[in-house]
């Protein structure tokens, strides 16, 4: 795909202080800035409003992803030193590729202690830059001693130390499925109460997972953004769900997607043959990369939230509208103090 746009084309100013430190309370009480692609209209909202732009027979789809307590901070075995670990992918059970803080301390061999002595760590093997293959143990099973140990991986921009209120707050109500290390952040704005005034409306909820990986956070380098390699993550999506969309779309009714990962995976998983959408995939990993042109298959609508400036999110956004409407959109919410990224405020494009 080609495009005339450049990585400079994707920034906007924003002042620190309106990067959210913690989610609004109650999480359905954060500011929706409403977006209309066709007409280029902007609105101010309450996220609890989202069920005003919304009809019956539309249906929303979820990431059932779980966060991970990914973040590991232990020592030497031997002289104490100090070791953060940040899980990044599952090799085999026990088995992670991870990336260790300081580096030169995670040598082939080196053994770490996490917690009180919960978990334990042996470096197999040294990758590229920070990054190594770790082998864990422990006398309970992994998953239990990595609940212990482990510590919420907030985004580096969320300059606070973790605390306990993370653990649940940067989850979505309705994540099931352990496997992301970072949220799918649009879905954290969504109550149990929302979520039954949607389905009361006869708008159908629809799940898939995509394990969201340390990737998502990775600014674009190359001003020429075609050369961008994106990381890859891995995704499935429920026949149940697959079919209900196809149904949405024969009716002609909208599917909205909840978050940037929710539209990846459908946009990965589909085709259009013979001018009707269709499923090709239903699992696998996807290391697809949206900016404008794009022509979008599957995805009608989508509820985000702020992104970072030269990252691939802000482009797969504007791929949906048009860049110069998306930065005028993102000028307007710094002018009227929304809060931004992971546990800031929200935007529907519709």
């Amino acid at each position: 795909m080609k495009t005339n746009l450049r990585l400079s084309d994707f920034v906007y100013e924003l002042p620190e202080n309106l990067i959210a430190k913690t989610p609004a309370s109650p999480r359905d009480s954060a500011k929706l800035l409403v977006l209309d692609k066709n007409q280029k209209t902007i609105e101010h909202k309450i996220f609890k409003d989202l069920t005003d732009f919304l009809e019956k027979g539309d249906v929303l789809i979820v990431n059932e992803t779980k966060v991970l307590p990914a973040r590991l901070i232990g020592k030497k075995t031997d002289t104490g030193g100090k070791i953060e670990f940040f899980l990044l992918e599952e090799i085999s059970p026990n088995l992670w590729k991870v990336l260790s803080k300081p580096a030169k301390r995670a040598k082939v061999g080196t053994k770490f202690v996490f917690g009180k002595n919960e978990l334990f760590g042996k470096v197999k093997e040294v990758l590229e830059g920070a990054e190594r293959v770790v082998e864990f143990s422990s006398e309970l099973n992994f998953w239990e001693a990595l609940e212990k140990v482990g510590k919420t991986p907030l985004p580096p921009y969320i300059k606070r130390e973790v605390d306990e209120n993370d653990k649940n707050e940067y989850q979505t109500v309705y994540a099931k499925n352990l496997g992301a290390v970072a949220a799918p952040t649009a879905g954290l704005h969504f109550t149990d109460r929302l979520l039954e005034e949607i389905k009361a409306k006869g708008i159908e909820i629809l799940p898939l997972t995509l394990h969201v990986g340390a990737g998502t956070f990775k600014p674009v380098s190359a001003e020429n953004i075609e050369e961008h390699k994106m990381h890859t993550e891995y995704f499935e999506i429920p026949k149940h769900t697959a079919e209900k969309v196809l149904e949405c779309r024969k009716r002609g009714n909208k599917i909205f997607a909840v978050g940037t990962t929710s539209v990846r995976t459908l946009e990965s998983a589909t085709e259009i043959v013979n001018k009707e959408l269709t499923f090709k995939i239903l699992s696998g990993k996807t290391d697809i990369f949206i900016f404008p042109p794009y022509k979008f298959k599957a995805v009608d609508g989508l509820i985000t939230n702020f992104h970072l400036p030269h990252s691939t999110l802000l482009m797969l956004v504007s791929a949906l509208s048009t860049r110069d409407f998306m930065i005028k959109a993102y000028e307007t919410a710094v002018q009227e103090d929304y809060r931004f990224y992971s546990y800031g405020d929200a935007m529907l494009i519709f």
